[in-house]
C-alpha cells in the first residue's frame, strides 16, 4: 500500500515541479503588462488575462502537492496542542468526514457547468481576452482529483503507521 501512496504522491510532487514556474512567468507577464501600459501606452487584455489564467491553474493545480508538503491552511486550536496520537485521529477524521467528501461535491456541482462549457467552447470572460474559459473551468475538477489522491495517499499512510503511544 506504500508503494501506491508513493506513487500517488509522486503525481502530484512531479505537477508542482513542472508547474512551480508559472509563478516566475505571472510575474514577468505582470510586470510587462504595467511597463507596457504606463511606459508605452499599450494594453492587452488577453495579457491581462493570461495573467488570471497563470494563477487559477498554479493555485488550482499546486493544492495537491500543498497538502502532500503539509502547507495548507489549518486551523490549530486544538491540532497544536495535541498528543501526536490524537493528532493521527483529527487527520483520519478530517480527510474522510470533510475534505474528501467535500471534494467529491464540489466535483459533482461544478461538473455540469464544465461539462457545458466544453459543449459549447466557452469563450473569453471580456472582449478581447482568451477563448478558452472552458479550460479554466476544467482545472476545478482537475484541483479536485489532485486533491482527493492526495488524501488518499494520507489516509494509506496514517493507517499504516502504528498509533503512536
Amino acid at each position: 500500500m506504500l508503494r501506491v501512496s508513493d506513487t500517488l504522491d509522486g503525481i502530484n510532487r512531479g505537477l508542482a515541479h513542472v508547474i512551480r514556474w508559472l509563478a516566475l512567468i505571472m510575474v514577468l507577464v505582470q510586470f510587462a503588462i504595467v511597463v507596457g501600459r504606463y511606459v508605452f501606452g499599450v494594453n492587452s487584455i488577453a495579457a491581462q488575462e493570461s495573467v488570471l489564467y497563470m494563477h487559477s491553474t498554479l493555485f488550482m493545480l499546486a493544492a495537491g502537492y500543498t497538502l502532500l508538503a503539509d502547507k495548507h491552511v489549518r486551523v490549530d486550536v486544538f491540532y497544536a496542542s495535541a498528543a501526536p496520537r490524537t493528532k493521527r485521529r483529527i487527520d483520519i477524521f478530517g480527510h474522510l468526514f470533510l475534505l474528501l467528501p467535500s471534494m467529491a461535491a464540489l466535483t459533482y456541482w461544478s461538473w455540469p457547468s464544465v461539462r457545458n462549457s466544453w459543449a459549447i467552447f466557452e469563450g473569453p470572460i471580456a472582449v478581447g481576452g482568451i477563448e478558452a474559459v472552458f479550460l479554466l473551468k476544467s482545472l476545478i475538477p482537475a484541483f479536485c482529483v489532485l486533491v482527493m489522491l492526495q488524501s488518499v495517499s494520507l489516509l494509506i499512510r496514517l493507517f499504516s503507521e502504528r498509533a503512536p503511544q
